[in-house]
């Protein structure tokens, strides 16, 4: 069965570099493509079915980070890779913070790049060696990170504390449903009560934030 993936970027001949690095895969199929991320959002109302989004950082309308905190929000189930020139930390924080899944730079070969969507789409978080290297650095000596304002009487139901806690240690939604003898669906929705209850537009901030507030 192919996965369906969406590759945005406000650049037609990147688009087309990485339609070609991927062009030889069978079990991946590229459902769109978008020229912003207001269009993606767009495309996503019209189709929704896509697994994977290769999303690029500096774009007009609404940027990559902004598209993906969006997306996080309204479709959590959707894996989102950067696929960026910038390897800069406000970048790399940003879109950690906004829900990236994995961050990648666009050298990245044909293998590395479908190894990379192999293991995002498994629950992984792949990033180029180098970004990997910069995101350590980041969570030792972190940027301040917005959100830290909510209210401490904000109560997560007990279910909603277990599923933070298991997406804390990384399993993807499968798993969790399965540990919980859930729907996948349903792991969902709880998770996007948790970002509502915490004020929060991604699963990194969420387990961060309740870290904080010795919920998990």
């Amino acid at each position: 069965m192919n996965t369906p993936i969406a590759i945005i970027d406000d650049n037609n001949f990147l688009i087309k570099s990485v339609k070609d690095k991927l062009s030889f895969l069978t079990d991946i199929s590229i459902v769109f493509t978008a020229n912003d991320g207001q269009q993606c959002l767009e495309k996503l109302n019209l189709n929704a079915r896509v697994k994977l989004i290769l999303m690029d950082i500096e774009m007009p309308r609404l940027n990559g980070i902004e598209a993906t905190a969006q997306i996080k929000q309204k479709y959590p189930q959707i894996k989102i890779i950067m696929l960026t020139v910038f390897d800069d930390d406000e970048n790399i924080f940003k879109a950690i913070q906004s829900g990236a899944d994995g961050y990648l730079l666009k050298e990245t070969s044909s293998p590395e790049l479908y190894n990379a969507i192999l293991q995002t789409l498994e629950g992984g978080a792949a990033m180029t060696p180098s970004i990997a290297l910069k995101t350590l650095n980041l969570l030792r000596s972190p940027l301040p990170i917005a959100n830290n304002e909510v209210e401490d009487s904000v109560k997560l139901t007990g279910r909603e504390v277990e599923v933070l806690e298991q997406l804390a240690v990384g399993l993807p939604y499968k798993s969790i449903a399965e540990n919980l003898i859930i729907s996948p669906s349903t792991v969902r929705r709880h998770i996007e009560n948790i970002y509502k209850k915490l004020q929060v537009h991604s699963k990194v901030e969420a387990i961060e934030l309740a870290k904080r507030k010795r919920i998990i």
